[in-house]
């Protein structure tokens, strides 16, 4: 069974993107490669129950079992040794990125407060799109009387477009909430 999302691309998006950008092969239209989640946790410096929390909240979220970050360099002023633990990923590919992708957009987002939109401006050069998201609990997942301390985190959207452009058009397609 395909997601909602992955049967759009397939029967509306792909089609609609060769027309507009005059693509000569079904290959060359832009897709999702992958959803990077990254959550950094600065106070596990002092605290392991705070990176326990953070892995926890990501493995609901996401879905799957996140990866623990360690520090590359140390920093004396941040109490930071190389190799210690300040943050978790995980990294979503086929049908678990379509799911949260699905989930992100017609759920997650619309309950962030004051909501206008998504900037248009957060792409890397290369098709690439990095969202910030301040809090947690925008997901139906988190339960909010188990969060011990609100926490950011970044989405990564991997696409295989060669610009900015395709990739724009590429997640407008898929139903990122844009600004107008």
């Amino acid at each position: 069974m395909t997601n909602r999302l992955q049967e759009k691309y397939k029967n509306e998006i792909v089609p609609s993107l060769i027309e507009k950008f005059n693509y000569s092969s079904i290959m060359q239209a832009p897709k999702l490669d992958k959803i990077v989640i990254n959550m950094g946790v600065g106070d596990a410096v002092s605290n392991d129950k705070n990176l326990e929390n953070a892995v926890e909240e990501l493995t609901l979220i996401a879905g799957q079992k996140p990866v623990i970050t360690t520090a590359k360099k140390s920093i004396a002023g941040f109490r930071l040794r190389e190799g210690m633990p300040i943050g978790t990923k995980v990294t979503l590919r086929g049908d678990r990125m379509y799911d949260f992708l699905d989930k992100l957009v017609t759920v997650s987002l619309p309950r962030v407060r004051d909501f206008r939109g998504i900037s248009n401006r957060s792409f890397d050069g290369r098709g690439n799109y990095t969202l910030g998201i301040r809090e947690q609990l925008i997901f139906p997942e988190i339960d909010f009387d188990k969060v011990s301390k609100v926490r950011g985190m970044d989405i990564v959207i991997v696409t295989t477009a060669e610009s900015d452009e395709e990739s724009l058009e590429l997640l407008t397609q898929l139903g990122m909430p844009f600004q107008k």
